[in-house]
C-alpha cells in the first residue's frame, strides 16, 4: 500500500483543526472523502477543505473503491458498529477517543480487530506531541530519580474550557459519550499515564453528580498503582468556580519534580541542580504528528502508536473509576 487514502466518518468539529486538514500534509497520504449524516453539512466540509467526494452514507464512503482507510470521528456510542462495518470491508482504521463507552464494548473491539488481523490504531495523539515525549524522557533518564507519586488534577466550571466545541451537550449523555465531560478528557490524561509507567496493577475510582445539571458524573476521583510501584492519584471535577479551575500533573521523584499541564504548552523540570521550564509549541493541526505515525503502521514500517488492547485497559480504569 503505497498511498494512505482516507475517508473521514463524522467530519465534525473535532476534524475542523485538529485533524482533517493533517491527512493531506503528511507523505504518502490524502483524504479524499468525507461522511456526515447531514449532507448539506458534509457538501459544505468537502468544499472548504477541497475534498473531492462527501457522502451522507457511512457504507457508501466505505465502499469507495479509492478509500483504504478510515478515520471515524463520530461520539464514542457508534464507534463499535463502525469499526465492525470497516474491518468487514477491509479498511485500515483510526478510531477517537475514547474508543468506547465502556470496557466490555472496548474488548469486544479488540476481539474484532484480533480475529480480523485488521490495523487499528486509536487516538491517543499525546502520545506522538514533543512536550510529552519530552516529559517521557525526562522519566525514563530518571532525571527526577525514582517516581514516587503523581498527582493529577483536572478542576473546571460546568463548561470546561478545553476543548469547547458548542452545541455538543451529546458528551453530557451517558448514552452517547459514555459518561460526562470526565469521559470526554481524562483520556488524554490516563493513556498518558499508561504510556509513562507501563501496566498497571490495581485501580479503584468513585464518582458521583454532585450538581445534578445533566445526567453524568460530575465529579471523580481514583487511583492507579502500576506494577513499577509508581502511584498515580486523579481528581476530576467540573463544577467549580471559575477562579479554582485548574489542569494540573505532578509527578515526584527522589530527586525532584516534573511539573506541566494536560491542555497547555509547558513543562517544568525541578530538581536539586536547579529548576527550568521550556515552553512548546504545539503543531497547527495537533494530531498530525500521531498520524504521521500511523500512515507509517498502516504502510508497514512502523509499529502501532496506540493499539486497541492498550485503550482497552485505560477502558477498564475508566469504568472502574466511574461504574458505581
Amino acid at each position: 500500500m503505497s498511498t494512505i487514502k482516507w475517508g473521514i466518518i463524522g467530519c465534525g468539529n473535532v476534524t475542523e483543526l485538529k485533524s482533517g486538514q493533517a491527512y493531506n500534509k503528511i507523505a504518502d497520504s490524502n483524504l479524499v472523502a468525507v461522511m456526515r449524516r447531514d449532507a448539506e453539512k458534509a457538501a459544505d466540509y468537502a468544499h472548504r477543505h477541497n475534498v473531492g467526494k462527501w457522502y451522507s452514507d457511512a457504507d457508501e464512503l466505505m465502499d469507495d473503491p479509492e478509500v483504504n482507510a478510515v478515520s471515524i470521528a463520530t461520539p464514542p456510542s457508534s464507534h463499535l458498529d463502525y469499526v465492525k462495518r470497516a474491518i468487514k470491508k477491509g479498511l485500515n482504521i483510526y478510531v477517537e477517543k475514547p474508543v468506547t463507552r465502556n470496557a466490555a464494548e472496548a474488548m469486544e473491539m479488540a476481539e474484532a480487530v484480533r480475529a480480523s488481523g485488521a490495523k487499528l490504531t486509536v487516538a491517543h495523539y499525546r502520545r506522538a506531541l514533543p512536550m510529552f515525549l519530552h516529559v517521557k524522557t525526562l522519566i525514563d533518564l530518571q532525571v527526577i530519580g525514582d517516581i514516587r507519586t503523581v498527582q493529577i488534577r483536572m478542576w473546571q466550571n460546568r463548561e470546561p474550557r478545553v476543548p469547547s466545541y458548542p452545541g455538543t451537550n451529546w458528551r453530557l449523555d451517558p448514552e452517547v459519550s459514555g459518561g460526562g465531560y470526565f469521559h470526554d478528557l481524562a483520556p488524554h490524561q490516563l493513556d498518558l499515564m499508561l504510556y509513562f509507567f507501563g501496566e498497571p496493577e490495581e485501580y479503584k475510582g468513585y464518582s458521583q453528580n454532585q450538581a445534578n445539571t445533566s445526567p453524568a458524573d460530575d465529579n471523580v476521583s481514583g487511583y492507579i498503582v502500576f506494577k513499577n510501584k509508581v502511584v498515580v492519584n486523579g481528581s476530576w471535577s467540573f463544577n467549580v468556580a471559575e477562579s479554582e479551575t485548574v489542569d494540573s500533573c505532578e509527578i515526584i521523584g527522589t530527586k525532584g519534580r516534573i511539573t506541566f499541564p494536560f491542555f497547555g504548552a509547558f513543562v517544568t523540570c525541578k530538581t536539586e541542580e536547579g529548576e527550568e521550564t521550556i515552553n512548546f509549541t504545539h503543531p497547527m493541526h495537533i494530531q498530525q504528528p500521531m498520524i504521521e505515525k500511523i500512515v507509517g503502521y498502516f504502510k508497514g514500517d512502523l509499529p502501532n502508536p496506540c493499539t486497541i488492547d492498550e485503550a482497552v485497559v485505560l477502558m477498564k480504569i475508566i469504568d472502574a473509576f466511574t461504574i458505581k
